[in-house]
């Protein structure tokens, strides 16, 4: 039961992450991906690059959390590396895009990063 409700919110968590990043037409939404205050710091211009950056790094943090998420469900070994490093992308892209509306999805990488550190849940390792 654990190993199914880890390897569950693993893959939730990495489908989330597409939606929030994909771009919208609202100009009421909370954060713009089309917007990183730090590559525009870096003087990376233009909203087309932006978006790109981010839709690319979403992509790659959703994919890494499948693959976490499969790899806890069949019990191989690489799912805690797997885990990590999703959560690591996931903290970059909300690191270069930060808005306060992004803070569970911070709270939630955190987590999935501290959980494998420590071996929890124990029945995974």
């Amino acid at each position: 039961m654990t190993t199914a409700l880890v390897s569950v919110l693993l893959f939730l968590h990495g489908l989330a992450h597409l939606p929030v990043w994909l771009p919208r037409t609202n100009p009421g939404e909370p954060f713009d991906p089309r917007h990183s205050w730090a590559l525009a710091a870096a003087g990376v211009q233009g909203p087309r690059i932006h978006l790109t950056a981010a839709t690319w790094l979403a992509s790659l943090t959703t994919a890494l959390y499948a693959i976490a998420g499969a790899a806890a469900a069949t019990r191989a070994e690489g799912w805690a590396a797997a885990a990590i490093l999703a959560a690591s992308v996931g903290l970059v892209l909300k690191a270069l895009w930060f808005n306060p509306w992004l803070s569970l999805g911070v709270l939630l990488d955190i987590g999935v990063i501290a959980a494998v550190l420590t071996n929890w849940p124990a029945s995974l390792y």
